[in-house]
């Protein structure tokens, strides 16, 4: 199934802020964000086990739960058990999220791609999130920057596992769609060119950005369209780093990164353009974009987000764009 047809609209809210990623975020930030972008129209939220060993979902169920369950959409994410019992976050192998949700709970994580703890963790997600039913499933992080060179041995177990497990509950109406969640393309093409098993969708971070989107366009998108297997995008600003943030890829931005941030800057200071704006709709104007889900922990931020997505660009800016080879000149952009 399409997920155009479940989605309710272009954009949605990105849940791993409010699991404490990089800092500690206060209850009433996280209960005006959540019900801030209830109140502005927002009816997709997303979230994930890891995003502070549950915290994020512990919290985002409590303020959804005030509302009709009909009324919105809800995907969390499989491929990560939390344990009752505790453990240094600090030393946890996360791959390049080390470290960013140490502000988070405790509680150990297991990394199971297997369809018993699939099944296991999706029973976790729903108490946690105070619902009955959850609409898309991720498959969180089979992949090269948590496994290095043993991804495939990871993607595998998924294949033979979490994929077949979703399948089965997608056909069976339990849920309505499942794919990948994850911050790299190969994972996404590899997917593809399975047979026995078909993702609805990919929750892609961070690859289709104005930073980062070459790789993607080059195979990914056309192969994705081909197959309605459709895209979300999530990580439209790297990680904060393209909407006056510090972090880049969940760590801090590099001087090479800066320099190119800068450089995108300069550009849109010349034209008046508003660098989200330009992120957010870069990022949808591919035929591929089902919608895109910016992460946010402060009141406010979503409603700058969706002025974005209205905000007029001119053509002369992305033509200044491409001319400083900040876009690839294959790449479809937002010129109304």
């Amino acid at each position: 199934m399409s997920i155009k047809n479940i989605l309710p609209g272009k954009i949605g809210l990105g849940g791993a802020p409010l699991g404490n990623m990089f800092r500690n975020i206060p209850q009433e930030d996280v209960q005006a964000t959540v019900s801030g972008a209830w109140d502005l129209g927002i009816r997709y939220f997303d979230t994930a086990p890891l995003y502070g060993s549950g915290l994020s979902e512990i919290r985002m169920g409590e303020v959804l739960s005030q509302y009709p369950r009909d009324e919105y959409v809800l995907s969390t994410k499989v491929g990560r058990i939390m344990l009752d019992e505790e453990e240094d976050t600090s030393a946890r192998d996360l791959g390049e999220k080390g470290g960013l949700f140490e502000h988070g709970l405790k509680n150990k994580i297991v990394n199971d791609y297997s369809a018993d703890a699939t099944l296991r963790s999706i029973e976790d997600s729903l108490k946690r999130l105070k619902t009955d039913r959850l609409d898309i499933v991720w498959i969180h992080d089979p992949a090269q920057d948590f496994y290095g060179d043993n991804w495939i041995e990871q993607f595998n177990i998924a294949r033979t596992g979490a994929f077949r497990a979703l399948t089965r509950l997608r056909e069976e109406g339990v849920i309505k769609a499942w794919g990948l969640g994850v911050n790299r393309v190969e994972p996404c093409e590899l997917a593809l060119g399975l047979s026995e098993t078909q993702p609805d969708a990919f929750l892609l971070a961070g690859r289709y950005s104005l930073l980062d989107h070459e790789r993607a366009l080059q195979r990914l998108m056309p192969e994705a369209l081909a197959s309605n297997v459709d895209i979300v995008v999530g990580g439209p600003y790297n990680s904060g780093v393209l909407a006056g943030g510090e972090h880049y890829e969940y760590q801090k931005a590099s001087p090479a990164v800066l320099a190119k941030v800068a450089q995108i800057k300069a550009i849109a200071a010349r034209f008046q353009v508003d660098v989200k704006a330009a992120a957010l709709q870069f990022s949808l104007a591919n035929p591929a974009v089902a919608a895109v889900i910016p992460g946010s922990s402060r009141p406010g931020r979503m409603a700058e987000d969706l002025a974005a997505l209205d905000a007029v660009i001119p053509a002369e800016f992305w033509a200044e764009m491409r001319r400083q080879k900040l876009v690839a000149d294959n790449a479809p952009l937002p010129i109304r």
